[in-house]
């Protein structure tokens, strides 16, 4: 375990803390917040994605706010809204883990992407390189399209080494 994975638990786990606080509005927040994440990346235009997410945010958030103005009624919705924050920061931590600089090499059987680049400052590709989160997360890689699309949408056509 490195300081990047240090990091990556203390991530997801202020963000499954946020969700449970928020009660069934954070089970909404988290399931729809990975779902937007899906959609905005399946978008090929930046412009679009950065619009569609801004429009898609706003909305999702009006409609949970009017919906759900007491989230935390019941014993009960802090575990549901913690299932949400502990979705949306899986997603998270696995775009970060997953999300730095590729590498090409090609081979006489093609190109292939080797992750994480070797050309990143040593201290950062030491903790990304060794990081038990990165490693097993490796097979999102060869993974179904969806996975790939949900987190490394700028690299899902690559398979890597």
């Amino acid at each position: 375990m490195t300081w990047f994975d240090a990091l990556l638990v203390t991530v997801w786990a202020v963000i499954t803390a946020l969700g449970a606080r928020r009660g069934l509005a954070g089970l909404a927040w988290g399931g729809l917040g990975v779902t937007i994440c899906f959609l905005v990346n399946s978008l090929g235009s930046p412009l679009a994605s950065t619009l569609a997410a801004l429009l898609l945010g706003l909305g999702c958030a009006v409609i949970v706010v009017r919906l759900l103005p007491h989230p935390a009624e019941q014993p009960w919705h802090l575990l549901a809204g913690g299932m949400g924050g502990l979705a949306l920061g899986g997603v998270l931590i696995a775009t970060v883990a997953l999300g730095f600089p590729l590498d090409v090499r090609v081979t006489t059987g093609g190109a292939t992407g080797v992750y994480p680049s070797v050309n990143m400052p040593p201290a950062l590709y030491d903790a990304v390189r060794n990081s038990a989160l990165q490693n097993g997360l490796r097979s999102v890689w060869g993974g179904p399209a969806a996975l790939r699309t949900l987190l490394i949408p700028d690299q899902a056509s690559w398979q890597e080494q």
